[in-house]
């Protein structure tokens, strides 16, 4: 942090990269996005030139996208006896909330309601108190969607704690933070839930607050981490979104994990259904969004369609068609997605894009951003110790 950390991607990669993650959310029938992706391999926030070049590219798709820079007013770092400390320039965030709202005055409702704006403060730990009031006060003014990743691993919760003695939820309360749509990933550690001993009113304020969750149940899962439960906060009235938040930016398998995940957690195989679960990628998405127009085919809605293919031997026998989707079906199977009453995708191609160009020049983009993590990584080891292989490091 002292040396000053460095972008990872140039302009024009950043560009790139928004480009080709929404032709993959297309290509999986994804029909409205949010972003929630990391700052770890950012200097600090992102930028409002990389967001204007999005909202040139998801309207040029025809992608229906909610847009903003992610900013924050600190930064992770760890010393050389390997503990977590903090970074932080306070004026650095709120220059960044500035930002952010200018390009909600430039873009919110344009390219013929295509786009959309919100906020986006990065990191509930990387906000400071008045970062997060200031973002809660104009998510409210300017009547934007708001998203922080929030209570989405234990690392995040006990470092909340340390700094300012609250929970979390209870950080977000106490700062005046929740707005009318109020969007948090992941929702998986609060009191009570996932090895949380700390006594804190963590479901009373977010049953309150009326904040939904942004499911996300493969990247989670990743790592050993499963939401305990889906079936307890769908019982609590807790709005309930799906997400991606990883490559592949498939809903199907993430709709499908979040099955088998909640049947784990409550252990019991009768907890949800996958009706559940399509409607939280649909319907409780769309609510999330406070967009009664989405999620639903009804008299008044978007004209957004998406075409899966159940007639492949790889699909098997069919029961009914959202439950052999979830049990056999992946993104793979999606042919055809309209959105707005575009089709933005006919037999699996969509118009304009070369599938195998974008993938080649996308894994050269990760590849030269992959050989920087030296740099900034503790001790700076080499790659190969990084990232190691399936089977460990290999010697020379």
């Amino acid at each position: 942090m002292a040396a000053g950390p460095r972008e990872m991607y140039t302009p024009e990669e950043l560009a790139f990269q928004k480009r080709y993650a929404f032709t993959r959310l297309i290509r999986n029938g994804i029909t409205t996005a949010l972003p929630i992706a990391s700052l770890f391999y950012r200097a600090w926030g992102e930028t409002t030139e990389e967001f204007d070049a999005a909202a040139e590219a998801a309207a040029d798709l025809g992608l229906r996208v909610y847009l903003g820079p992610a900013y924050r007013s600190g930064n992770l770092e760890v010393n050389e006896d390997r503990q977590i400390g903090f970074h932080y320039d306070e004026p650095r965030g709120f220059a960044g909330l500035a930002e952010a709202e200018a390009f909600v005055a430039r873009h919110e409702n344009s390219h013929g309601g295509l786009i959309r704006t919100m906020l986006a403060p990065d990191r509930i730990e990387t906000c400071t108190p008045e970062l997060l009031r200031r973002s809660g006060a104009a998510a409210r003014d300017l009547s934007v969607p708001i998203r922080l990743h929030c209570c989405q691993s234990r690392l995040e919760y006990d470092l909340v704690l340390q700094q300012h003695d609250k929970s979390p939820l209870e950080l977000l309360r106490d700062t005046d933070f929740f707005a009318p749509s109020t969007i948090l990933p992941h929702g998986l550690f609060l009191s009570g839930l996932n090895g949380i001993t700390h006594a804190a009113p963590d479901l009373e304020i977010l049953t309150a607050s009326g904040a939904a969750l942004a499911h996300c149940p493969l990247v989670m899962a990743r790592s050993g981490k499963i939401m305990q439960s889906f079936a307890r906060f769908r019982d609590l009235g807790v709005p309930i979104g799906m997400g991606t938040d990883t490559h592949p930016a498939d809903m199907i398998q993430n709709m499908a994990l979040g099955v088998m995940t909640a049947r784990i957690a409550e252990g019991d195989p009768t907890a949800v259904r996958a009706a559940d679960f399509y409607d939280a990628a649909t319907l409780g998405s769309a609510a999330a969004l406070n967009r009664p127009d989405l999620g639903r085919l009804a008299p008044g809605s978007a004209a957004d369609l998406n075409v899966i293919r159940l007639g492949s031997p790889d699909i098997g026998q069919r029961i009914d068609p959202i439950q052999t989707i979830l049990l056999n079906g992946s993104g793979r199977d999606v042919s055809d997605v309209m959105i707005a009453g575009r089709f933005v995708m006919r037999d699996g191609v969509i118009p304009g894009v070369d599938d195998m160009a974008y993938h080649a020049k996308a894994q050269a983009q990760f590849d030269r951003m992959v050989a920087q993590y030296p740099d900034r990584t503790l001790f700076h080891p080499p790659v190969e110790e990084i990232f190691t292989g399936s089977y460990g490091v290999k010697g020379p």
